[in-house]
């Protein structure tokens, strides 16, 4: 069981500091491992969690807050972390967020991406309010994590990306929902999408917007 060690909690800044994240993974003999998702607002899509342990003796240059990042910085950075770093990925898909709920779906997701890391880590950190249940290492959240420490950020970076690149490749297969520019989000194109073409496989039936569109079909 995943567990929150309130006498331990490790402390970070408001903003990356180097210094205090590398003495932090030394004491977890550097198996210190940033937890992020992409896509929990989305009306379609999976949701998309990375896994990162950093090499702090290696690191890409600019690591930041995903949402913060051009996508051309995003796209350097995300190859950056995948030559450097221990990287995992797992997403849910539609029909598992329907069933389970996002966000239950999403801290699933979580596990998944660190139990099969090829490196092992010792301690997580996982941006938001939540330590996923059903981890076997010791857990903390830390919200706003991705501005803030530096794994967390390079994991935000790694799952936006690869679910940007799940949406382009989406509107490749479906094309008319306009997904490549909008990633699924409910902007205005997307609904008025929705209204002439109704939801696809792909959309998240138990999100109000996508349900009152399949009963107006």
């Amino acid at each position: 069981m995943a567990f929150t060690p309130s006498l331990f909690d490790l402390a970070f800044p408001d903003s990356p500091d180097l210094k205090i994240e590398r003495k932090h993974a030394q004491a977890f003999n550097g198996r210190l491992c940033g937890v992020d998702e992409a896509g929990r607002g989305p009306w379609a899509g999976p949701v998309v969690t990375a896994a990162v342990i950093l090499d702090y003796e290696n690191l890409p240059e600019g690591l930041n807050d995903s949402k913060k990042l051009t996508e051309a910085r995003r796209e350097e950075l995300f190859d950056a972390i995948v030559s450097s770093s221990a990287v995992s990925v797992a997403s849910a898909s539609p029909a598992t967020i329907d069933r389970l709920n996002i966000r239950t779906a999403t801290l699933s997701a979580m596990v998944r991406a660190v139990h099969h890391l090829a490196t092992v880590p010792d301690y997580v950190l996982v941006d938001g309010r939540d330590v996923p249940p059903g981890l076997q290492q010791p857990g903390q959240a830390l919200i706003k994590g991705d501005g803030r420490c530096l794994c967390v950020a390079a994991a935000s970076i790694v799952a936006k990306v690869t679910r940007d690149r799940m949406m382009v490749q989406l509107e490749r297969d479906l094309p008319g929902y306009g997904f490549a520019q909008h990633k699924g989000y409910g902007v205005p194109q997307h609904q008025a999408a929705l209204e002439l073409l109704g939801p696809s496989a792909h959309h998240r039936m138990s999100f109000r917007p996508v349900r009152l569109s399949a009963d107006k079909a």
